[in-house]
């Protein structure tokens, strides 16, 4: 990244005439970007191998179904994790120590991964989720300090080469982490994603000293009676935890659907508690009462999608393994590679639709945030749509061409950009003054949703493989989006003088 530093004695917001740049941005936008690509790499290379590592013989050789529910539990577990985690930021230890610290439990996770032990497993997974929610929820308002505030220039590209570094670090994951895996060993892959964080978090430490001082603060310290009042109710709640699961245990009725069914329906209640405190605040005012009330459309609208867009990783990629083709011009590769189609796609996709915005926008053509999210639904239940060849083609003892597969990701992708980037610019825009920093975490717990959706279905023994199945999640997508444009005056009306 040395070469990418050049001199630049006119940014704005920089000291000094002789200041190393990033591109022309902030001197720490480099060290955040590193940070994130490896904390990416790390990520996705092991989200990669869980799937196939849960049914694999070599593996934990459970059902499909089993797998299912733990990947999806675990997903929507790392973006509940995100809500504590900017409050832990905001209370406790500010920005930056919390994101050091999140390195160092995420590291430790996958380096648990990495041991040979069945039993050690979860514990890994659960470090890796409290690390990623901590770490979440922290760094892009890092990104944010490097800026002189809302309005500068700098601020929208520094975000764009910020997410070039998250989807750098998800491509090249699967490629190096997943061939590992698959092909030499399911622990060494493990063990190359904590390696991979290791990496993230020297550059972090290194270069430090080049990010705001205010990512230093703790924007709003714990008062001393506030510290132990949540020390007190978490130990409380740690040893009920505690003393339930031993019961169970020493019982022998312990299941591992103890350990998910609670989880799922902490996914599945905690945001609808979350945003009916929110709706119920007498203190805002009407504005904001219809603002959020148009919210609601976009939350429910993003929850269905990502219940069916995280399913590439679980229900698609063991349906790779078992019953696909996976192979170029007859060379065989991994079946975590399909996992690098959606970041290279991203990168290719998302100027092109920046661009399209903006031009539309200067014509006065440019869809509506309600029009956008009908099509992102549209387009996530036409990829199911498209799934059921492959299913049938299955189903008739044949095996699925890879481009079946690649087909389906292009369609997701091109319905991710019409929802997420759009999603996450009308949080902003939407979220009651008061509520501002708690408003992105409100979005992520769509994402829990979604996630704790599938995993209740899985731990139902639903067999998300099946054509029926697929059918029925395909339709409900569609008739949301059908739903979300039918109402889209309506909804637009909610949002007030939000466009």
């Amino acid at each position: 990244m040395a070469s990418s530093l050049t001199k630049d004695s006119a940014t704005p917001g920089i000291s000094g005439s002789s200041e190393k740049t990033f591109f022309g941005h902030p001197r720490g936008l480099a060290t955040l970007f590193m940070t994130e690509m490896w904390e990416r790499f790390s990520y996705y290379g092991m989200k990669a191998l869980l799937p196939l590592y849960l049914v694999a013989p070599g593996g934990l050789h459970l059902s499909a179904a089993t797998a299912t529910a733990i990947y999806s539990v675990y997903l929507s577990l790392v973006y509940l994790l995100a809500l504590p985690g900017g409050w832990f930021a905001d209370r406790v230890l500010g920005p930056r120590k919390t994101v050091a610290v999140a390195g160092v439990i995420i590291m430790l996770g996958h380096l648990t991964l990495a041991l040979p032990s069945s039993e050690t497993f979860y514990a890994g997974l659960g470090l890796v989720a409290i690390g990623s929610g901590l770490l979440k929820a922290n760094i892009s308002t890092m990104v944010g300090h490097l800026y002189d505030g809302p309005d500068d220039a700098r601020r929208d590209g520094g975000f764009t080469l910020f997410y070039v570094g998250i989807n750098l670090g998800a491509f090249a994951a699967p490629l190096i982490i997943g061939t590992v895996g698959e092909n030499v060993n399911w622990h060494l892959g493990f063990a190359l994603a904590a390696l991979g964080m290791a990496l993230g978090l020297i550059q972090y430490l290194l270069g430090g000293r080049h990010l705001s001082a205010r990512s230093h603060e703790v924007p709003t310290p714990l008062t001393a009676e506030e510290k132990s009042s949540t020390l007190r109710k978490s130990a409380l709640w740690a040893a009920v935890a505690v003393v339930f699961y031993a019961i169970v245990g020493f019982s022998g009725h312990y299941t591992l659907n103890w350990l998910l069914v609670p989880i799922t329906i902490a996914g599945l209640l905690i945001p609808v508690m979350v945003i009916g405190r929110i709706k119920r605040d007498k203190s805002l005012d009407r504005a904001d009462q219809s603002k959020m009330s148009a919210y609601i459309w976009f939350f429910v609208a993003a929850a269905v999608f990502w219940m069916i867009y995280d399913q590439g990783g679980s229900t698609m990629s063991i349906f790779a393994d078992e019953s696909a083709k996976n192979t170029i011009f007859g060379w065989e590769f991994p079946v975590s590679w399909y996992q690098s189609v959606n970041p290279v796609m991203i990168m290719a996709l998302a100027p092109v639709f920046a661009w399209a915005w903006l031009w539309l926008n200067k014509r006065g053509k440019e869809p509506s945030t309600a029009t956008k999210f009908a099509s992102g639904l549209i387009l996530i239940g036409a990829s199911f749509f498209l799934f059921l060849a492959p299913l049938t083609i299955a189903e008739g003892g044949h095996k699925a061409a890879a481009m079946w597969l690649v087909a389906i990701y292009f369609v997701q992708t091109v319905g991710e950009l019409t929802l997420s980037p759009v999603g996450l610019s009308v949080t902003t825009k939407m979220a009651p003054a008061k509520y501002a920093s708690q408003m992105m975490g409100v979005w992520f717990l769509a994402v829990t949703a979604g996630d704790a959706t599938t995993g209740l279905l899985s731990i139902a023994n639903v067999d998300l493989n099946k054509t029926g199945i697929v059918a029925l999640e395909a339709t409900l997508a569609v008739i949301a989006g059908a739903a979300v444009w039918m109402y889209r005056k309506k909804v637009k009306a909610l949002m007030g003088d939000v466009h």
